[in-house]
């Protein structure tokens, strides 16, 4: 990840969908970013950062530039081209519509800012049976639970979100993406 996020390190990133605050807490304790805010839905998760957080760093420095934030994903409140980067661990599949997320993703980032995202794809034998996308895709609209998309989808909805330069990285089932928002 460090290597898709380069060109970006010393600025600000947005973790979002941070959960426990995992990556937000790597980049805070390695002082990669000079501002990191950690954006979840969940106040829970928020809760669950924070503590965590508090365990793990010295108390002088607890929160230097750690920032939580508490809102939907599709409506992230920083100003437009805003933003060096946006994480995204292990989340796009849990949102209930990633092209809305990624077009605010996208909206944030500042001309040169990168998105780097990691996700489960489904696909191999699933793919092959023609009628399971589509009844997989209804039951995760009814459920609200997990949307995995392909990475020739992910590159799509980047693509159409105004994002280039889209790279994936495959370990099996898993993938990491980066997208750039053109200067």
């Amino acid at each position: 990840m460090k290597d898709y996020l380069k060109p970006v390190l010393g600025g600000n990133i947005l973790d979002a969908s941070c959960g426990s605050g995992l990556f937000s807490r790597l980049f805070t304790k390695r002082g990669l970013f000079s501002l990191v805010m950690a954006l979840d839905y969940s106040e829970n998760m928020l809760q669950q950062c924070y503590e965590f957080q508090k365990r793990t760093m010295v108390v002088f420095d607890l929160f230097r530039n750690l920032i939580l934030v508490r809102a939907d994903i599709a409506r992230i409140p920083f100003i437009s081209g805003s933003l060096d980067a946006v994480h995204a661990g292990a989340a796009i599949h849990c949102w209930p519509s990633p092209s809305v997320a990624v077009a605010e993703v996208s909206r944030v980032l500042r001309p040169g800012g990168v998105f780097v995202a990691t996700t489960c794809i489904l696909d191999g034998h699933f793919s092959l049976i023609p009628f399971l996308k589509p009844i997989s895709q209804r039951f995760t609209q009814v459920s609200g639970s997990n949307i995995f998309l392909s990475e020739r989808e992910l590159e799509d909805v980047c693509r159409a979100c105004g994002l280039v330069d889209f790279t994936c990285t495959r370990n099996g089932r898993f993938v990491m993406f980066s997208a750039t928002k053109p200067s």
